[in-house]
């Protein structure tokens, strides 16, 4: 049940958020094994001249730029899952933008079982619903 925030320091075109919001969904189901009927995704676009890199505006620069963040509950991935999931993330956007400015970010933040949940239950809830009683 991950929550995908994803920004775009781009010219943004539908079928280039489209493409985002499809690509990360399959990599956080494939990569971090979470569920893709779970996951949401909601894509912002910043324009190029908004969004600054050292002090410099990408429209300026005529580069381009994402962020993406994703939530999911701590411990249910490794580190290695996380580093294939931004290399790979990282690799997907790049495809998809051409070449990335260095200061892209992905960030993969766990969030404490307690914290979050869907459909109004946490997380933790549903780990201890789902659990027998010893």
């Amino acid at each position: 049940m991950p929550y995908l925030d994803i920004r775009l320091g781009a010219p943004c075109l539908p079928e280039t958020v489209e493409r985002f919001a499809t690509h990360m969904t399959e990599l956080t189901a494939d990569l971090l094994h979470k569920k893709r009927e779970l996951t949401s995704v909601s894509v912002q676009c910043v324009p190029p001249n908004h969004w600054y890199v050292g002090g410099q505006s990408m429209g300026a620069e005529g580069g381009s730029t994402f962020f993406l963040e994703v939530n999911v509950t701590a411990g249910t991935n490794t580190k290695d899952e996380k580093a294939a999931f931004i290399a790979a993330a990282f690799a997907a956007a790049e495809g998809i933008l051409g070449k990335l400015d260095a200061a892209s970010y992905v960030i993969v933040r766990d969030v404490a079982a307690d914290a979050w949940g869907w459909q109004g239950l946490t997380q933790e809830f549903r780990r201890q619903a789902a659990s027998p009683p010893a």
